[in-house]
């Protein structure tokens, strides 16, 4: 059922006109009551961008092809290029998440700790 859910979240992702998300796994953690590792990869097309939003999981990024930049709200704007990382904590809003480049590709591999009945991603409207 939870991979329904992350399959459905990734086609409303997609359906917006945003980057293509595959969800790759999701595993229940059972040290961890209540809470679910999902992993999935993020492409972006040249100078595609996502809108803000916040993943209510602690998040952790890591570059597989091109350049991304990233931003959480109240932080700096980071570019990162293949295997740098990036980590966002639950209560960050993800205001910057784009690719770098308006002629190449990136990818990023994303791994999630999260609540078991919170969505993967949560659209935020920002100021």
């Amino acid at each position: 059922m939870r991979l329904v859910l992350l399959l459905f979240a990734a086609s409303l992702i997609a359906a917006a006109e945003g980057p293509s998300v595959a969800p790759l796994l999701t595993k229940n953690i059972p040290e961890f009551q209540g809470k679910e590792v999902t992993m999935l990869t993020v492409t972006y097309s040249p100078g595609e961008s996502s809108s803000a939003h916040r993943h209510h999981a602690h998040v952790f990024v890591y570059v597989l092809e091109g350049s991304v930049i990233m931003q959480v709200a109240g932080g700096e704007a980071k570019q990162l290029r293949p295997g740098e990382t990036f980590y966002e904590k639950p209560s960050d809003i993800h205001v910057v998440s784009k690719n770098a480049s308006a002629t190449k590709p990136a990818k990023i591999l994303v791994m999630m700790l999260k609540d078991k009945d919170k969505p993967v991603l949560e659209p935020v409207v920002t100021k």
